[in-house]
């Protein structure tokens, strides 16, 4: 359990003669999922006082001005599908006890522009990306992203995470696809940065400094996208067998003019988890998506770069969605609320060592999956609540002696408690704080969340 939940020490009635009674819920008249969202997003010490619901971006630029006035401390939410990611969230800088108001942009939810020839969309933070996809999907078009929770997720919270999956392979990352963005500051005031067209580069670092910030800089109302022509056929094939085959068939992909949109690395429990047959142990997943004739031929090249190393195999054509949904699931603890799940980074080159070695840094004998990104050295590691603190301390140090690094989106409020969540070692932590005290002055947005308590 996080913090206290109560409507003690905050006035929304304010807030009611700008939004309208039905834009805020006190919490007691909040539903059980927003309810549970938020305890696993607070502190203990920090008093949530309810969620409001403004409809326009000028509501949200008044809620925000109050805020800022009254001195309240905010945590910015899409539709609450990522608030359990991060840092527990604390009331304002010094102010242990400071009240603390969430702002949804769920009902900010509009398309605003979709220039279909131009290969560009604009729409409002709140809008599920679901609703993107399916909106897009009419003109032969889609959003290269691959989010954690696609049916809950929106495009302002998958921008606030930097969320993305195997996707990025093929496309970047979330800030590589954006174009443009719209946000209120924290004193209430709109700001914008970049523009519609892809040409269009103005405010490019604002926008790189807004992927990822977990709504600790500002509030995202609105971002302008570039798209993609909808691929004509998807296929996958699996690898699997010893690591250093794994290891093999990865340098030769990877170095090869075959055009994959995923390339994976996957622990054997995560491949015994997705239900392949026979193909067992370490493994790499490989995507291609295109046009049929080129599928099928690099398809081939694939099966038979297996076979030469001796690899079982297993290509999916008719489940191939179902494959990646599959394992989506699994690497993002989904349904599963006390399950533990990191985000990693290693150096591609060590990617398969790393996944090998994991059995030997003492963890429980159960279930865990990992799977990282062969070409980027991302990915995930999913763990049940009973791995010890220690365990995750030490697979973290092993990790940053190889240049790399752990961060813990999910996991208990207890053990939140106990670790620094995101363990960043870098060198650039007084620049972000320095830019948090630019944005942020007073830290009244979503304080602690994010790396080094900003």
């Amino acid at each position: 359990m996080g913090g206290s939940f109560a409507n003690e020490d905050l006035d929304l009635q304010a807030i009611e003669k700008l939004l309208g009674a039905s834009a805020v819920f006190d919490w007691e008249t909040l539903n059980s999922g927003w309810q549970v969202a938020l305890q696993g997003a607070v502190a203990p010490g920090s008093t949530v006082c309810g969620v409001v619901f403004p409809g326009t971006q000028t509501e949200l630029a008044e809620v925000m001005t109050h805020a800022s006035h009254q001195r309240w401390t905010v945590l910015p939410v899409g539709c609450g599908s990522k608030l359990h990611w991060g840092g527990l969230v604390r009331g304002g800088q010094g102010e242990a006890r400071s009240p603390l108001i969430a702002i949804s942009t769920g009902r900010m939810n509009r398309l605003i522009d979709h220039a279909v020839g131009d290969l560009t969309v604009t729409v409002e933070a709140g809008m599920g990306f679901a609703d993107l996809q399916a909106t897009l999907a009419k003109a032969g078009q889609f959003l290269a992203i691959d989010p954690a929770f696609p049916e809950r997720a929106t495009i302002g919270g998958i921008v606030a995470t930097a969320d993305t999956g195997s996707l990025r392979h093929r496309y970047n990352s979330v800030r590589d696809m954006l174009l443009g963005l719209s946000l209120v500051r924290a004193d209430g005031q709109l700001a914008r940065a970049g523009g519609r067209v892809v040409k269009n580069v103005a405010g490019y670092d604002l926008m790189k400094l807004f992927t990822g910030s977990y709504g600790t800089l500002g509030v995202i109302t609105q971002v302008t996208f570039r798209v993609y022509p909808l691929p004509e056929t998807s296929q996958t094939v699996v690898l699997a067998g010893k690591a250093e085959l794994i290891a093999q068939a990865t340098a030769a992909l990877l170095s090869s003019a075959l055009t994959p949109v995923s390339v994976d690395l996957l622990s054997a429990q995560t491949v015994q988890a997705l239900d392949l047959g026979c193909v067992k142990g370490m493994a790499i997943a490989v995507r291609f998506q295109g046009i049929q004739p080129s599928v099928e031929q690099q398809v081939n090249r694939i099966l038979e770069l297996g076979q030469s190393l001796g690899l079982a195999s297993v290509s999916e054509t008719e489940v191939d969605e179902a494959l990646w949904e599959r394992l989506r699931k699994h690497m993002t603890a989904e349904g599963q609320e006390r399950a533990i799940a990191c985000k990693i980074g290693i150096s591609p080159s060590e990617a398969v060592s790393v996944i090998e070695q994991m059995d030997s840094i003492e963890l429980p004998e159960t279930v865990w999956y990992g799977q990282i990104h062969a070409a980027s050295g991302l990915g995930r590691l999913v763990f049940p609540d009973s791995v010890s603190l220690e365990s995750l301390l030490k697979l973290r140090s092993r990790l940053q002696t190889r240049c790399g690094f752990l961060s813990i989106l999910q996991a208990p409020v207890s053990l939140k408690q106990q670790i620094d969540v995101w363990g960043y070692s870098g060198n650039a932590l007084d620049l972000m704080r320095k830019l948090k005290q630019q944005f942020d002055p007073n830290y009244r947005l979503s304080p602690h969340r994010f790396v080094g308590g900003i």
